[in-house]
């Protein structure tokens, strides 16, 4: 999470008309039960605590693809969520799915679970969609042209020499918009998924985290608990590098242990000891993530946040010199320095998924002016925040500014 001053931006007044425009063009009027769907449904059921997130998600990608404007999709993805939540749910009920029978005393004692048909929803949300876009295009509510702040983003991911991509990425720097939040913070949010065994849980955590990071009452005032609780929340939801010694101690207390395999793994096994899922390493693998809070003081230069393909082979005291480098050659532009990153960490051996994502604080042009001061010393002025993570497709380019 990153928050900062608000700053007028008139980019969704300008761009609003057109895009709106455009929409009905292709979409005259709601879908039909016959109509194919133009967004491909998130699975076939969803759990009642599973639709914000996956709706939100199918919205702002649908949204994206066609280019609306940041501000307007977060915006237009809220109302459309909030009205469809207020609807009547049930003729979506399906009944919970025949067990073995061997398993049926204990299925009896859960908690019951509503799942509600995905595709059934799908199509309703499109069409409350629809109507929003309609009731928007007379008059845009004054509330969703709140000034924000403007970020630039710069992200590169590769599957890299990996059979499959299994990282994922969120940028989501309209994310007030996007949960209707009208504190005085205008939130953000970025983050990066490594995922392992499969892209299910980095997927999840990817439409999940920040949904459920909303919801807490604590986000204002302690961000750090919020995310905790998020995280552990979305682990929760999943479940219907072990290196340091903090986490080796933990997890030997439990009972687990911590061997060197090519790299240090939790019971022989996983790399990792927190994670999304892995339901048969737990407790050893923690769903409860190692959260921090720190406040930014305007001195900042950028936040950089990679997964293990980028951190396993480029320390963390050469980052700076990196990007300090691109500059340079590109004199002060910083759009494409997450790809030279991803390339150099490629260099360096790396075969794993590789995701980078840079968000700067500060007009990269300016970072220039302290020139060497700095670069190749991630702790030279305290100015460079470089933090590993342990949103959204493969094999991408997408500078953003927003």
């Amino acid at each position: 999470m990153a928050s900062g001053a608000p700053q007028q931006s008139s980019q969704m007044a300008d761009e609003t008309p057109g895009f709106l425009d455009t929409f009905f063009r292709d979409f005259p009027a709601p879908l039909s039960p016959e109509s194919p769907l133009p967004w491909k449904a998130p699975g076939p059921v969803l759990s009642q605590e599973e639709v914000e997130g996956e709706l939100a998600e199918l919205a702002l990608s649908f949204l994206n693809s066609r280019n609306a404007p940041p501000p307007l999709a977060s915006s237009l993805a809220h109302e459309a969520v909030s009205q469809l939540l207020q609807m009547d749910l049930s003729e979506f009920r399906k009944l919970p799915r025949q067990e073995e029978e061997d398993n049926e005393e204990e299925e009896k004692e859960k908690a019951p679970v509503t799942l509600l048909d995905a595709k059934g929803l799908a199509r309703s949300f499109f069409n409350r969609l629809w109507e929003v876009c309609s009731q928007w295009q007379k008059q845009v509510p004054l509330t969703t042209r709140a000034p924000q702040r403007q970020w630039l983003v710069s992200i590169h991911a590769i599957r890299n020499t990996r059979r499959k991509m299994e990282d994922r990425h969120v940028c989501l720097p309209t994310f007030n918009q996007l949960f209707g939040l009208s504190d005085s913070v205008d939130h953000a949010y970025f983050a990066v998924f490594d995922g392992h065994g499969g892209v299910d849980a980095a997927r999840y955590a990817a439409v999940h985290v920040h949904a459920n990071t909303a919801r807490q009452p604590e986000l204002l005032t302690d961000p750090a608990r919020a995310l905790r609780e998020a995280f552990r929340h979305t682990d929760e939801m999943f479940l219907g590098k072990a290196k340091r010694e903090d986490e080796k101690e933990r997890i030997e207390a439990l009972g687990g242990f911590v061997s060197h395999m090519d790299c240090w793994r939790v019971n022989g096994t996983l790399a990792v000891s927190r994670a999304i899922g892995d339901v048969f390493q737990k407790p050893y693998v923690s769903g409860e993530a190692d959260a921090a809070s720190r406040e930014l003081t305007g001195s900042e230069d950028y936040l950089l946040l990679a997964c293990d393909g980028f951190f396993d082979v480029v320390p963390h005291q050469e980052v700076a010199g990196l990007v300090q480098s691109h500059l340079v050659r590109q004199q002060g532009s910083g759009l494409h320095v997450a790809e030279d990153l991803v390339a150099a960490a490629r260099e360096r051996g790396s075969h794993d998924n590789i995701t980078v994502m840079i968000v700067f604080f500060r007009d990269p042009r300016d970072l220039l002016e302290g020139g060497a001061r700095g670069a190749g010393d991630s702790q030279a002025d305290g100015r460079s925040c470089d933090l590993p993570s342990d949103l959204s497709e493969p094999e991408n380019n997408t500078p953003q500014r927003s």
